[in-house]
């Protein structure tokens, strides 16, 4: 299918018409529907609730604001999932009208009024205008389980990723399971070209959608989309054979769903169920990927990951199986930020279906996980952020697999960017970085702990004020260095002078503080001049 397929399928916003959409642009910035309006309607309390997809308290706030504005209609319609009348849609959406918003596939005649066949939510993108993102209305607005080619909205790990992305120039840059297309927004404020794939049909007739509609925000032309946008429908890498990305991005269908032999494709949750056992999809992607990278080239994606239980009943270290996905010809940075039991990963997913109003087929589909997981000896499910790229004619220069939990800066983009480039840096130094004159970064502060009476501190710790916000143990030496950043002296001077007042006699004195001098390096606890 072209582009232009995606225009008109059934149960899908229709995007064949720009005139009609570029009327919904006007009476949409006419009522004012923004962020900060629909924020200082709703209130703090009853937006975080709605955040939280709790509708009742905004449904409180509305319904002491009677009678309705315009932007309330707005409101009611697309964002809490509410009949509204005739006449006040007529009100609110003054160009357009009701015949207008049919004609779109935008609303539906419902008891004695319309209600939404999808919601509008609001977005900032890079491109420094807000969007109307329209996806397929959740179970808070409409209740039920959700059907099983749901076009997902603005979630948490659609934030998650595009705040972790690197918005390096780049030339070609591929959205791989683009749903509504919140990655693909982002990826045109800094890619020449952007090729959105996935698997739904409908994800991608929501994507067409959202980018004509916002076509002056994001600078598209809507008579020649394909110059800066090519949709493709189709699994993984399949529709995108034989072609090469400087970026790829991608939130796919992670989530680990128990497998049965008499399962049927229609019947999977499209937008998080690839469709393999276990983590599959996940190493299948990572395996896949170098072949579509050009040289230099880098994937960036959200994961989780199997962790298997050892003999003993302990844990194996995260890690372990993550490691073996990759080859050691790739630069590959890896973050796992959370853990979850079995059981608690079941109940979120169930949960994230609106599985749960049926008691008994709850029941069954929690079983059908617990027993998927024993299958494989599975302890704990992790999730994370992946990082690889294709070096450019040389050896990897960066291999990190860390357990970050606590709370980090968003976005993370800018600290990734600084500490791959400062990876690329030392790689190209050598021994020369030891002529180096650093400082300490402005966020880094240091914490001093000693018993009472103590003559010297028992611990010291290194503090990151911002980005990944680590936490680094040092010892009298790497204490003494930092100390000494102020950059008048070089780091082969600093070392030196730190060996001949309390390194004498140690072996590998130097060797070991140069390493860590590099550690805090990468990890921007110290900058160069």
């Amino acid at each position: 299918m072209n582009a232009a397929e995606f225009s008109a399928l059934d149960q899908t916003p229709q995007s064949a018409d720009q005139l009609l959409l570029d009327l919904l642009e006007k009476d949409l910035s006419n009522v004012g529907y923004r962020y900060d309006n629909v924020a200082q309607l709703l209130g703090e309390e009853a937006a975080a609730a709605f955040a939280r997809d709790q509708i009742h308290p905004a449904l409180r706030i509305l319904d002491r604001q009677k009678p309705d504005t315009p932007l309330v209609t707005v409101v009611r319609l697309f964002q809490l999932g509410q009949t509204v009348a005739k006449s006040a849609i007529n009100l609110a959406f003054s160009e357009l009208k009701t015949e207008g918003l049919l004609k779109l596939g935008l609303i539906e005649a419902w008891a004695d009024g319309f209600r939404a066949t999808v919601a509008l939510a609001l977005h900032s993108s890079d491109a420094d205008g807000e969007l109307w993102v329209a996806h397929d209305l959740g179970a808070h607005q409409r209740p039920g389980v959700l059907r099983t080619d749901h076009v997902l909205g603005i979630g948490q790990a659609s934030l998650t990723l595009a705040q972790l992305t690197i918005r390096a120039e780049v030339d070609r840059a591929l959205d791989l399971g683009t749903g509504c297309g919140i990655q693909l927004f982002h990826l045109l404020s800094h890619a020449q070209h952007v090729t959105a794939t996935d698997l739904s049909k409908r994800a991608l007739g929501f994507a067409r959608f959202n980018l004509l509609l916002n076509h002056r925000v994001l600078k598209l032309d809507p008579k020649n989309l394909e110059s800066r946008v090519t949709l493709l429908q189709g699994s993984l890498f399949e529709p995108v054979a034989g072609e090469r990305f400087d970026l790829i991005a991608s939130n796919p269908p992670f989530v680990i769903t128990p497998r049965s032999s008499t399962e049927r494709a229609k019947d999977r949750f499209t937008y998080r169920d690839g469709g393999m056992a276990g983590d599959r999809l996940v190493s299948t992607l990572i395996e896949q990927a170098p072949e579509f990278l050009n040289p230099g080239g880098s994937m960036q994606m959200l994961s989780n990951w199997e962790i298997p239980r050892l003999d003993d009943d302990s844990n194996t270290a995260w890690d372990v199986r993550v490691r073996q996905w990759f080859g050691d010809e790739l630069d590959v940075w890896v973050i796992e930020r959370e853990q979850t039991t079995p059981s608690g990963y079941a109940e979120t997913w169930l949960r994230d279906s609106s599985q749960t109003e049926d008691q008994n087929s709850y029941v069954a589909a929690y079983n059908a996980y617990l027993d998927d997981f024993e299958s494989r000896n599975v302890a704990a499910i992790g999730f994370g952020l992946v990082y690889f790229r294709r070096p450019v004619g040389q050896e990897a220069v960066i291999q990190s697999y860390e357990q970050i939990t606590h709370p980090v800066e968003q976005p993370l983009a800018p600290t990734l960017q600084r500490d791959i480039a400062m990876a690329d840096e030392l790689a190209r130094a050598g021994e020369e970085f030891k002529q180096w004159h650093l400082l300490v970064a402005d966020d880094v502060t240091e914490e001093r702990h000693q018993r009472p009476g103590a003559e010297h501190p028992g611990v010291i710790l290194l503090r990151q004020g911002a980005g990944l916000r680590r936490t680094e143990l040092l010892d009298t030496a790497q204490a003494g260095f930092v100390s000494a950043c102020d950059g008048d002296l070089s780091v082969f001077q600093l070392v030196n002078a730190l060996e001949s007042l309390i390194g004498e006699g140690q072996e590998d004195f130097a060797d070991r503080l140069y390493e860590a001098v590099k550690r805090l390096l990468l990890h921007g606890m110290l900058r160069k001049m």
